[in-house]
């Protein structure tokens, strides 16, 4: 796994540095978020390295964006085409239990379950497989990705914006960790707000 990871890792910096570099972006992060197992973090990161650390704002919103679009196809494909391609997918990735998961957690709160998946290292294409198929509200769907994923995207541009090269090897040494971590404390800001 970790041969992987650092092939990804140089596969990413290649791209980064490259003319097409916003189109390598845009299409990871479309395909990430229904059907591809490879987060477009990598790429933004190995972007945003590459000189681009000024523009951070842009690519943070164009990895965002990207992977929304990605998501309501990947919801498209949930509601449409599942018998057909998304369970394929699912069982590609080995993925039958957490969708099964998925579909309770919608049951409790769809706006939240899409929110944490579009923030975390969850796969995002399980959730937004299992929201086409659940039919839930489309517009809470798109609400809630939006949020999670900017929010997500944001905050790695931002630091990279800030602390460059010093936190890059942090980031992809220890994503899911931070992620999660942002995650708890987003919950507890929230939760201090609302009651």
């Amino acid at each position: 796994m970790k041969r992987i990871k650092n092939n990804l890792k140089d596969w990413a910096i290649r791209h980064a540095e490259g003319p097409h570099s916003k189109f390598w972006l845009s299409a990871l992060s479309f395909a990430e978020s229904s059907f591809f197992p490879i987060p477009p973090d990598v790429l933004l990161i190995g972007i945003l390295l590459s000189n681009q650390a000024r523009r951070w704002l842009f690519y943070s919103l164009l990895t965002t964006v990207m992977s929304v679009f990605g998501g309501l196809f990947g919801y498209l494909i949930g509601f449409v085409f599942f018998e057909a391609i998304g369970g394929r997918i699912i069982e590609l990735y080995s993925l039958e239990a957490g969708f099964e998961k998925v579909q309770t957690f919608y049951d409790q709160n769809a706006f939240w379950a899409v929110f944490i998946a579009a923030f975390t290292p969850i796969p995002y294409k399980v959730f937004t497989l299992a929201a086409g198929v659940a039919e839930i509200n489309l517009l809470a769907f798109v609400l809630a990705s939006a949020l999670g994923r900017g929010l997500r995207f944001l905050t790695e541009g931002f630091l990279l914006k800030i602390f460059g090269d010093k936190i890059a090897g942090v980031l992809y040494k220890y994503f899911n960790f931070f992620s999660l971590l942002l995650l708890v404390l987003v919950l507890i800001v929230l939760y201090l707000i609302l009651n």
